[in-house]
């Protein structure tokens, strides 16, 4: 791996710094050097936040994402802001729960119902940053589900573990599942 930078973009309090903090922990512990930054809006909770991840075997030099390799976008508000222009070689994937509006891509686009699910699986929303850490790391092969899963037990708040990592599996899957090309997706 020479160089993967991710952006993790939703509304506040959805967990995604908490996400981005326990993917770069999963490439600490892979030994990658990482750098990882957050920003979020003045509201905090239910404003815009973003998360940057740079994952590199090298030194890393600028600690904000230029060009990223992979979007995730959990709110209709965070894909206009930052998934409108990515590059077609860039993967998308956004929470089909909160994004319904996308415009058309040819490839690496993917629309996952994240927040959905982890209400129908979970009983709620408060794992729906794990699941789509799950998606995250599936769908960009950046680490070993273990590196992923010790990651999740080293930061879960306290009390959610069980539940965390349930979402993390269920996420996972979803991501294998989803980059399976259309006519193989009952083959894995």
């Amino acid at each position: 791996m020479s160089g993967e930078q991710v952006l993790l973009s939703g509304t506040g309090g959805q967990g995604l710094i908490l996400a981005a903090i326990m993917l770069a922990e999963a490439a600490v512990l892979a030994g990658h050097n990482v750098v990882q930054s957050q920003s979020y809006g003045p509201e905090a909770r239910g404003g815009a936040s973003k998360a940057e991840v740079i994952i590199s075997d090298e030194k890393i030099y600028y600690p904000k994402v230029q060009t990223p390799g992979l979007v995730l976008a959990m709110s209709q508000e965070a894909y206009r802001k930052y998934g409108l222009n990515l590059d077609e070689a860039a993967i998308l994937v956004v929470d089909s729960t909160y994004v319904l509006e996308v415009k058309p891509r040819q490839k690496n686009f993917y629309a996952l119902p994240i927040t959905r699910l982890t209400r129908s699986e979970l009983g709620g929303e408060q794992s729906a940053n794990v699941m789509a850490l799950g998606v995250v790391a599936a769908l960009g092969n950046l680490l070993t589900r273990e590196q992923v899963t010790q990651a999740v037990l080293n930061r879960a708040p306290k009390g959610t573990a069980k539940r965390n990592l349930k979402a993390l599996e269920i996420g996972w899957q979803l991501g294998r599942e989803a980059e399976l090309p259309a006519g193989n997706r009952n083959a894995g």
